[in-house]
């Protein structure tokens, strides 16, 4: 065992050291482990957060953001080099979703009303791996490591310096990707994957020559969806206005339908029928493109719009959730008596899908589209070019905290 003054004097120099992490030895018998704990001067760091929930007002730069910590050996903290913006975190900052949230981050509701602020945004990140816990086998992670992942919402996010993140939901980012380009992924990924590979079953080895129809094929899923199904030998239609045509036609998109020319499910019916639909859209589609599939041959409809978290913001968590069961439950059933599955697609957070991803990336069959950078100081601007919906490609920030003061 390390002899008690010896780790003081461990200790204590560290406590004199910069704020790099203070790595320390402990010996056991013949064996000996490296493990770090974060300097007690980093208690702080520069981040975007909120206070309460609404409009884009409530955004707040400070310098005096707490800095996070390891609770779990299997976590690493991550410095953010660049952070991608979603529609979710608009929504997020309007409070969608705030009762699931809270009951996820507090499952015993121990804490207060409102524990959740000040609350940074922010889905994807982009960074370098600053310390690991005890439970991070090195093979997998190590300091120095250039890492991509897409944040759970109910962690703090990556408008900050430093993010604080499980390892399974953390991946080796693509070599032939800046961090710039790597924040426009992670999260659209993510969502694409879990809807079509988690949810719609489908995967590189039985995706060939299947026809897959993606209503609302232009946004940040839809194009990334494109990409992994062409990669996989799909043939694959998407529904998006004229404007959007060239974008996914370079994505490599097999047929195109303009949904501003007119009704859209009447070129969509007069198509050869689907083995999947993914619906990016919601509204009144539900209503015809389950006719779109082909019946009895194990076709699914897969949509991305759910009154989940809806109905636990309008019901609460117990009533909401009954609510949510009831739903999916009827329109399931009643869509299995027609031949086809309805399935509710979403978000889960998953490093070994993005390790997978990142391969793609890597052979040049997935590429990142980045429509526009912005600075630490413009993340208010940034939110803002994402809530009026103008971005084709990614908005993504600059995380440069130091350099760049929000002041």
């Amino acid at each position: 065992m390390l002899p008690l003054r010896q780790f003081a004097c461990s200790w204590w120099s560290c406590l004199l050291n910069s704020r790099a992490p203070c790595v320390k030895t402990l010996v056991h018998g013949d064996q000996r482990r490296l493990f770090n704990t974060s300097n007690s001067r980093m208690t702080i760091m520069p981040a975007w957060v909120i206070d309460r929930y609404g409009s884009n007002d409530v955004l707040r730069f400070t310098k005096n953001a707490g800095f996070p910590i390891i609770n779990y050996p299997n976590e690493v903290v991550v410095q953010v080099h660049a952070a991608g913006l979603n529609p979710i975190d608009v929504s997020m900052r309007g409070g969608y979703g705030a009762a699931t949230m809270a009951m996820k981050r507090d499952p015993l509701n121990i804490n207060q009303s409102g524990s959740e602020f000040p609350l940074i945004l922010g889905r994807d990140m982009s960074g370098v791996i600053m310390e690991c816990g005890l439970d991070v086998a090195p093979a997998y992670f190590k300091e120095g490591d250039e890492v991509w992942a897409a944040i759970p919402p109910w962690k703090q996010g990556s408008l900050a310096e430093f993010v604080v993140l499980s390892a399974n939901e953390v991946s080796k980012k693509p070599k032939c990707l800046s961090h710039i380009e790597a924040a426009a992924v992670p999260y659209v990924a993510a969502t694409a994957w879990s809807a079509l590979v988690n949810t719609g079953g489908l995967n590189k080895d039985n995706c060939a020559k299947k026809r897959i129809l993606i209503l609302g094929g232009s946004g940040g899923v839809g194009t990334f969806s494109i990409q992994m199904l062409k990669a996989w030998g799909a043939h694959v239609t998407v529904t998006c206005s004229q404007n959007a045509e060239r974008l996914v036609r370079g994505l490599g998109v097999d047929h195109v339908v303009d949904y501003t020319a007119g009704p859209v499910e009447v070129p969509l019916r007069a198509l050869e029928k689907f083995d999947l639909v993914l619906d990016n859209v919601g509204g009144d589609t539900e209503s015809w493109a389950l006719g779109l599939l082909k019946p009895w041959c194990g076709a699914k409809y897969v949509t991305l719009v759910t009154p989940f978290l809806r109905n636990t913001d309008r019901l609460g968590i117990a009533d909401g959730m009954l609510q949510t069961g009831v739903t999916v439950a009827s329109k399931a059933l009643k869509h299995l008596s027609k031949g086809v599955h309805y399935r509710w697609g979403m978000f889960a957070p998953n490093g070994l899908a993005l390790d997978d991803i990142s391969e793609m990336v890597d052979a040049g069959k997935i590429r990142a589209v980045v429509e526009e950078e912005f600075t630490f100081s413009q993340v208010p601007q940034a939110m803002l070019k994402v809530e009026k919906g103008h971005a084709r490609g990614k908005t993504v920030v600059k995380i440069s905290s130091g350099e760049d003061s929000a002041e």
